[in-house]
């Protein structure tokens, strides 16, 4: 058993709670115990993680067992509580005052969460702190189709609450649906709705561009709510399945400071704790950044800002373990993290972007966080290789290749 006083305890079982865990043992030698509801998926016989399997794991009563389980197995240890998905933040927010006495949970509490991961109060937010979004109509469950929208298609149609939507399943239900004409949304929202879903829906004004106008703000907020690390990813490629939209699949780091100190601004003056990332836009139109969403939690593509050199596990433990001050720190230097293959990167990645991507891999400024050498399970190796192989397939399926 490790010497130090923590031990990590992740929520999930994808490349997110990997990415932690690969972080947590490349700066402190520890293994990290995860949850997950499935034997499957990268962490599934991975050498580095710990790997129990609960069903209904991400219930608020089933939360709270494990992480007191935990607890009571390394007593005399603080345990680091992190929730690697959506479903899992409200469950931690709910049990923050109900968790044993050796618990760290770096979250921000339930009222404050609500509010922030609801689209339709977070675009309130935005307007109040001056954060450009795009522009954006709230339909509301009843109104039918006779209102006006304020502007032209194309259109996106997505919830403004994403955990009960997803817990009504249909055929054709999308991450979020860009739509060309009237009809199709009026469509969507009809079938939506028909399938049990409460809330309220967010439709906005689709901002032109492929992957590449993308972008992913990584930070970390200390317990004082003073920022302590932001990291800007310029999103080159996304996965383009039904339920993989917006999950990103190649990201090179860059510097936006003028973006980094709105979303600073905006962060501290909530005092937000913990983790955050914001999804965002470039519109070329106006030539501003245009922000989605926010999510109070490291986001799947996390790795990301530990490739480029800091590590999201050590900001994590020195502000709540050893609680070190820590002036904020923004990733500047230029660094390549994808989670696909090479030649599927470069097939649907425009051209443009191929040069600085080869030069990056050139200096072994890249990386892919689920190949790590220390994890010696061949278990764990083959089911990587074999998922890497898989992408070749999604991507010819989802449409033609870039130029």
């Amino acid at each position: 058993m490790s010497e130090l006083p923590f031990v990590p305890l992740l929520l999930g079982a994808d490349i997110n709670v990997y990415s932690m865990a690969r972080a947590f043992h490349e700066q402190y030698g520890l293994k990290t115990v995860a949850y997950g509801m499935y034997p499957s998926g990268p962490c599934f016989g991975s050498g580095i993680i710990d790997y129990r399997v609960c069903d209904r794991n991400d219930a608020p009563e089933v939360v709270l067992r494990n992480v007191s389980a935990v607890a009571a197995e390394f007593p005399d240890k603080k345990v680091i509580v992190l929730g690697c998905g959506d479903n899992y933040l409200t469950a931690i927010a709910e049990n923050l005052s109900k968790f044993p006495a050796n618990v760290v949970a770096p979250y921000i509490g339930l009222n404050l969460m609500e509010k922030l991961i609801h689209k339709e109060h977070f675009y309130e937010l935005c307007d109040q702190y001056g954060i450009d979004h795009p522009a954006t109509y709230v339909y509301h469950k009843g109104q039918g189709h006779d209102f006006v929208l304020p502007f032209a298609g194309p259109f996106v149609v997505k919830p403004a609450e994403s955990a009960t939507y997803w817990d009504h399943p249909f055929d054709t239900q999308k991450k979020a649906y860009v739509l060309q004409t009237r009809e199709e949304v009026d469509r969507v929202i009809d079938d939506i709705y028909d399938h049990g879903y409460e809330d309220s829906l967010i439709i906005q004004d689709f901002i032109p561009g492929d992957d590449a106008y993308m972008r992913v703000v990584t930070n970390y907020s200390g317990e004082d709510g003073k920022v302590r690390l932001m990291c800007v990813g310029h999103v080159l490629l996304e996965e383009h399945t039904r339920h993989g939209i917006g999950n990103h699949a190649v990201i090179i780091t860059e510097d936006e400071p003028e973006l980094c100190g709105k979303l600073r601004a905006f962060l501290e003056d909530i005092k937000f704790t913990g983790f955050s990332n914001f999804d965002v836009k470039y519109d070329q139109r106006d030539g501003k950044f245009k922000v989605f969403e926010i999510n109070c939690r490291q986001g799947r593509s996390n790795y990301y800002v530990t490739g480029a050199g800091h590590n999201l596990a050590k900001y994590l433990v020195e502000d709540r373990i050893y609680h070190k001050p820590s002036a904020l720190t923004v990733t500047k230097n230029r660094h390549l993290w994808r989670v696909i293959p090479l030649k599927v990167a470069y097939d649907y990645i425009p051209s443009r972007y191929h040069g600085e991507m080869k030069a990056l891999i050139s200096a072994g400024a890249w990386v892919n966080p689920l190949f790590y050498p220390p994890d010696r399970s061949l278990v764990h190796k083959l089911r990587i290789l074999k998922d890497q192989w898989r992408y070749k397939e999604r991507y010819a399926s989802s449409g033609p290749k870039a130029n």
